[in-house]
């Protein structure tokens, strides 16, 4: 076979069909589109022959290890456009594709009934139909008997007016072969539970959960203040590491590089003799207490989440079952981690390059699995950016092909790129820069991106308004109005958000000039009083207790912002993915009084229709206003409340 022969057989087996600009799409279908379980996914691709013939499309899907295919039809819409949804019924892994063809039925009857319409004979033309409809054999039972009996009509009384019947328009398409089908190329697509899109978080460091001052935190310890963290409204609680922590080169206060007597040092230099990632610090208790922790949890309608560090401290049982899974200097001496100039002496990190990697990636996914099987389902990875790529994307496919359940949060405060490819290859969720977004503009500006196409297609993101690490600036006054503030616009313009323990009492004590706490629970023991005067708990109650109520507020992407004539107020209004439920709100960025116009300018949806807004209900206070020419006027004083919420009526 020549050359030329070769090139034009390939062309004619790769299909007849062009199907281009299909939307979603993550970086042409290399990376998966992520949606929430039982929402339908709106599919939209141009799709065109060459010719006059009249041509059909539609979706397929499937779980990645499933083999049947699920199908829905696409409708034409204008220019070669074509759209369809479909709906995946549970979590996991699947691809979808779009198919196209010619209904040379279709085609056939269109081109009859124009000759009919002018005049023609159509004699051979009927018979034409009707030799289509004795080859059509890839229907069901219902549409062969429809096939049948109107063929047989049509032989029988040579009256055309068979063949024109729409149930054999719809019976023929079901059933004639389609020789020309050509098929896009896979497309990946995560489906998760709800929880992976919308939850309030509070992270706790269950050693400083004790009532005695100076006395380890116990499992049983975290379980009493269980009820208090769920009276604030949150989803989610997220242990710091449980593990032991190595005594060699152990951290002091204030993550002084010597430790005294009686200092615990970091849960991050994780493993001593008791065991390393699978293994529980003894102080906290036993495994049994762990699970009547997350049987505790399951009680509240709350679940816990697993901080895991891929680190180990000089003790782990790793560095002496495994030492070549680390590295060594030129002398011999372990290679600590780094990060220029900082140098971490508790801890190592394990070489992904080692010869026996294999190894070692296969141990670190057993570790997330231990954890499944011991009731956890939601894992907070430590700095995921200072390990390789592939591993993460490997791992977390192999741990969701038989846990689509399982949840990935990355903590990665790197370069924007480094922490959307985290997102594109897997992470559920991610951080992100809100912890340092102050400003009116930047704050829109940075929600205007995760929000638009294609971030929104594969970055969910989680607003921490603070974390063991950071102390921002802004919190360093501790004002009450500024952290209600922050918690105010990350509890609204993200569907996850979290505080980190302490939040709620207003502490702000920092190192002078960072944006680090002042001696840090990382490195000590705290006891508190949960009550103690000046907290924020009832606020907290509050807001999330609306963002249970409302769903606009359990969603991220559809949020447009208000050009409210402030600088220092940001106005928003966010709908629902059912368009069902809307909620307009404006946040102060200072601490002054503000009064505005805030122009809502917004629908809602009633009985199917969109209409225009009519009335605002407080989301706090229940108070109902009236909406005249579009918005209303909106007064907010910030030492009272920085923020406010409207639910949108009709």
């Amino acid at each position: 076979m020549n050359k030329t022969t070769q090139i034009v057989e390939s062309v004619a087996t790769s299909g007849a069909f062009q199907i281009e600009n299909i939307y979603p799409l993550v970086d042409g279908g290399r990376f998966p589109v992520k949606r929430i379980v039982g929402e339908p996914i709106e599919v939209w691709a141009d799709i065109y022959r060459d010719g006059h013939e009249i041509i059909a499309a539609a979706l397929v899907w499937r779980l990645e290890t499933e083999r049947a295919w699920k199908r829905a039809p696409m409708t034409f819409d204008v220019n070669d456009r074509w759209g369809g949804s479909f709906t995946p019924d549970a979590p996991g892994r699947y691809v979808f594709a779009i198919e196209a063809w010619t209904d040379e039925f279709a085609t056939w009857r269109h081109g009859f009934e124009l000759k009919l319409k002018a005049g023609q004979d159509v004699t051979l033309d009927a018979l034409e139909g009707a030799g289509m409809m004795t080859k059509a054999q890839a229907g069901g039972p219902d549409a062969s008997a429809i096939i049948v009996r109107h063929c047989e009509d049509y032989l029988q009384s040579g009256d055309t007016e068979p063949l024109l019947a729409p149930e054999l328009q719809a019976a023929m398409a079901e059933s004639q072969l389609r020789p020309d089908l050509t098929r896009s190329p896979l497309l990946p697509l995560t489906i998760d539970r709800v929880r992976a899109r919308d939850g309030a978080w509070y992270e706790m460091v269950p050693r400083s959960q004790s009532t005695v001052p100076g006395q380890h935190g116990t499992f049983r310890d975290c379980i009493a203040r269980l009820p208090d963290v769920a009276a604030m409204g949150f989803d989610v609680v997220y242990f710091t590491p449980i593990h032991p922590i190595g005594v060699k080169n152990r951290k002091g206060r204030n993550n002084s590089l010597t430790a005294e007597p009686g200092d615990v040092g970091s849960p991050y230099a994780i493993g001593g003799k008791e065991g390393g990632h699978d293994a529980i610090h003894p102080e906290l208790g036993t495994m049994e207490d762990f699970h009547a922790f997350v049987e505790a949890c399951k009680t509240l309608n709350m679940e816990v989440a697993l901080d895991i560090a891929v680190q180990c401290s000089l003790d782990h049982p790793w560095l002496t079952e495994h030492p070549d899974w680390f590295r060594r200097r030129p002398d011999g001496t372990m290679k600590y981690a780094e990060n220029p100039p900082k140098k971490y002496e508790d801890i190592v990190n394990p070489d992904f390059s080692c010869e026996d990697a294999g190894s070692l990636w296969n141990a670190l996914r057993d570790v997330i699995l231990f954890w499944v099987d011991h009731g956890v389902k939601i894992f907070r990875i430590d700095n995921p950016h200072t390990k390789p790529l592939r591993f993460w994307e490997w791992m977390i496919h192999e741990v969701q092909l038989n846990h689509p359940d399982v949840l990935f949060l990355a903590e990665a405060f790197t370069r924007p790129k480094l922490m959307k490819g985290l997102a594109k290859l897997g992470f559920s969720q991610s951080y992100t820069y809100f912890t340092w977004r102050i400003q009116k503009w930047e704050i829109e500006q940075y929600l205007v991106e995760l929000t638009g196409y294609p971030e929104r297609e594969f970055y969910r993101p989680n607003f921490f308004v603070n974390t063991p690490d950071i102390l921002p600036f802004h919190l360093q006054s501790g004002e009450a109005w500024m952290f209600k503030a922050r918690l105010a616009l990350a509890a609204a313009m993200s569907s996850t958000y979290g505080i980190y323990n302490g939040f709620e009492l207003l502490e702000h004590d920092p190192i002078p000039g960072k944006e680090e706490y002042l001696n840090s629970e990382k490195y000590e023991i705290k006891v508190r009083d949960w009550d103690q005067p000046g907290n924020i708990k009832p606020y907290i109650r509050d807001i999330n207790n609306a963002r249970r109520a409302n769903a606009a507020l359990q969603q991220t992407s559809n949020l447009r912002f208000l050009p409210v004539d402030d600088g220092n107020v940001i106005g928003f209004v966010k709908e629902s993915v059912d368009q069902h439920n809307t909620v307009a709100g404006a946040i102060s960025l200072s601490r002054d009084v503000h009064e505005f116009w805030l122009p809502i300018n917004s629908q809602v949806m009633v009985d199917g229709e969109r209409r225009d807004i009519a009335a605002v209900e407080n989301l706090i206070t229940g108070e109902r206003h009236p909406v005249e020419w579009g918005g209303l006027r909106v007064r907010i004083d910030p030492m009272r409340d920085p923020a406010v919420f409207f639910r949108c009526l009709a």
